[in-house]
């Protein structure tokens, strides 16, 4: 099978271990594969990369790196007949964590060679804000400016994670929204909104814990403002995955969402950072991505 790895040698992880690219090109070698290792260069440049391998006839595309590696590779994968594979090496890992795929290095490699009684090709579902593909999750609001802050830092991490969250929450405001699906239209005052496709930021912090990768719809989760108390509440309910059962939250699903805000601003596609329009179509693309994944993954069961 013809293989295309995209390494981003800047990636979490990828940074801490300067042996990687020969590590990868020696499992190549010991596995015979028909493969080829590339490097990103720059911002953008996986998703150039993925859809040269895809012109190219490579049936399976491993993106090597954390979240922005996954979705840049992702973008250049959607719309071929390719197969993207993860080999997960940031720090967060959302999707990759969603869909059961080992963070270890060694693990997630051997999928690539496993045994068919291991493995299983299943497709998921993508959304689309404004056109821009997202796989993981989309946000606005405190949502997006905690993702703005957080990629600001060169060492990152739960705990940064953490602080960074405080450090914006402590700076919050309040932002009217309106959301309108075909069916319903409401206005809020909301201190974040997040649309999901899978059912949790990384880390293990969950914030749809219903959310499916592979059900044709996508969770939007909208936090109304909260004092310290509600705040630590919250973030409890987040890692032990019963967020949307808080008061303080509305949950809607569905396809397709309207989201009219008072002006332009900040939102963030799978962590990365995007300057938008004051109004949003966010629609899914159900069963658009086809992964690699293991055969207990909850995605194609």
């Amino acid at each position: 099978m013809k293989t295309r790895f995209i390494l981003n040698p800047t990636s979490g992880r990828n940074r801490q271990t300067p042996t990687l690219a020969a590590d990868i090109r020696r499992f190549i070698t010991a596995h015979s594969l028909d493969a080829q290792l590339v490097l990103t260069e720059e911002s953008g440049h996986a998703t150039h990369l993925a859809r040269e391998a895809a012109q190219q006839g490579c049936e399976r595309i491993v993106a090597v790196g954390g979240d922005g590696t996954m979705h840049e590779t992702a973008r250049g994968v959607l719309h071929t007949p390719a197969t993207l594979a993860l080999v997960p090496r940031g720090s967060g890992n959302g999707l990759a964590r969603h869909l059961g795929i080992p963070r270890n290095l060694d693990a997630a490699l051997t999928l690539l060679v496993a045994d068919a009684r291991c493995i299983k090709t299943a497709a998921i579902d993508t959304g689309t804000v404004d056109g821009q593909p997202f796989f993981n999750v989309m946000g606005l609001g405190l949502d997006a400016e905690i993702g703005h802050r957080f990629n600001q830092l060169q060492h990152r991490g739960l705990a940064a994670y953490t602080l960074t969250a405080l450090g914006a929450w402590r700076d919050r405001r309040r932002e009217r929204v309106t959301i309108a699906t075909s069916h319903h239209r409401e206005t809020l005052e909301v201190l974040f909104i997040a649309i999901a496709n899978s059912d949790q930021y990384g880390y293990n912090a969950r914030i749809a814990p219903h959310a499916k990768v592979d059900d044709g719809t996508l969770d939007l989760i909208a936090v109304q403002s909260v004092g310290l108390i509600g705040a630590i509440e919250l973030s409890a309910r987040l890692f032990h995955g019963s967020f949307d059962r808080s008061g303080r939250v509305r949950q809607i699903r569905g396809s397709h969402f309207t989201i009219e805000r008072a002006a332009p601003g900040l939102i963030h596609i799978d962590g990365e950072i995007h300057h938008a329009a004051a109004t949003l179509e966010i629609s899914i693309l159900p069963l658009s991505l086809r992964l690699l994944l293991p055969a207990q993954s909850p995605a194609g069961s």
